[in-house]
């Protein structure tokens, strides 16, 4: 179903996010990132500076109250992840920016208080139980503020201590959504627990998910000590494997994909994690969408990547449908949409990424070499 209007003539990319090829150590690879998306970076630190200033009636926070408050989140970062904050400062140094600039970028949502309330991405996976091809899948519609649309790539990584991956990002933050060469895939979704606490940004924790190994390993990087919040991870393995981790700064769940496939949004699903979800009559959204998402799931007993990328392309409930577009462009706290959707296909170690909705873009094939 597709809407008869286009309220915002929705943005139309004739070419494919730039692909980001970086290499070496952590520092040197984050200076690279920052040498190869400096206009990204610095387009991503004024978002983030224009939208404290438009929030600021709500979360009365300029942006240098942004860096001290951001500030006090890096010693538990440095203490449990040097080598990302390695990389923090190598991008800082090739873009340009402070590094003070880019932990407000790693903590924002964190600094924020998750007041924000912007995110409202839609991740599911499907097994070989359930391919045409015996082909495990992922798919995720990353939903952020419309003027960040224009900063999205990919990076293929190859760490000098790590496992190679291929992810996407924007400019200015580590990558975290995307799979390693251990057939590792995350797919990350926004949750509000009511126990945020000052500690490790969340970024910084799914960053280390695309070092991981093995599934347990992938699992153990998301409940690490000291975490500030929490995301739901969906966690997906090539063997087939599928989890949904779901975190906040204090307490986790565990959810398996016993029947071939998972599907998560923007609230809880666990009935232990559902106590400490922060004001659960706003996230109607996300339960509609988690709900329109199983449906179209089990709803196809062969998938492919054409049938995700169909699902990815939803418009019921529009405008806050799976391919999300924004409306109200008044309201700071509430005017996101889909800037990018990609598939993942773990066997064949592809990404499939539409750069913006899907609805109105071509998705195209990146490869991990690796």
């Amino acid at each position: 179903m597709t809407p008869k209007k286009d309220p915002l003539n929705t943005p139309i990319h004739q070419v494919p996010p730039p692909l980001i090829r970086i290499s070496g150590t952590h520092r040197e690879m984050g200076r690279q990132f920052g040498e190869a998306t400096r206009k990204q970076v610095e387009h991503s630190v004024e978002n983030a500076r224009n939208l404290l200033q438009m929030a600021y009636a709500d979360l009365s926070l300029t942006w240098e109250g942004a860096q001290i408050q951001a500030r006090k989140f890096m010693p538990f970062s440095q203490e449990r992840y040097p080598q990302y904050v390695e990389e923090m400062m190598g991008m800082a140094e090739g873009a340009g920016v402070t590094y003070e600039e880019l932990a407000v970028l790693h903590a924002m949502e964190a600094v924020t208080m998750d007041a924000l309330h912007l995110s409202r991405c839609t991740s599911f996976a499907v097994n070989e139980m359930l391919t045409a091809d015996g082909h495990v899948l992922g798919a995720h519609n990353e939903d952020w503020l419309p003027e960040d649309e224009d900063d999205v790539v990919v990076i293929h990584a190859t760490p000098k201590d790590e496992p190679p991956y291929l992810a996407m990002t924007y400019g200015g933050l580590l990558p975290n959504i995307g799979f390693n060469a251990y057939g590792i895939a995350q797919f990350c979704d926004s949750v509000y627990p009511n126990d945020s606490r000052i500690g490790i940004p969340r970024i910084l924790v799914s960053r280390a998910v695309l070092a991981a190994k093995t599934p347990g390993d992938a699992i153990r990087s998301t409940l690490i000590p000291h975490r500030a919040a929490g995301y739901n991870h969906l966690i997906v393995h090539e063997s087939g494997e599928i989890y949904s981790v779901e975190v906040s700064a204090r307490k986790f769940a565990i959810l398996y994909g016993e029947d071939g496939y998972m599907v998560h949004t923007n609230h809880y699903l666990d009935e232990t994690m559902k106590t400490i979800e922060k004001d659960p009559e706003e996230l109607i959204s996300s339960r509609v969408r988690y709900f329109r998402a199983l449906r179209l799931v089990k709803h196809e007993e062969s998938h492919t990547i054409k049938t995700l990328q169909s699902i990815l392309r939803d418009h019921v409930n529009f405008s806050n449908s799976i391919c999300n577009h924004a409306i109200d462009l008044k309201n700071p706290l509430d005017r996101e949409k889909t800037i990018n959707s990609l598939v993942i296909d773990l066997t064949a170690r592809e990404m499939h990424l539409a750069w913006g909705n899907p609805c109105k873009n071509p998705y195209h094939t990146y490869h991990l070499d690796a």
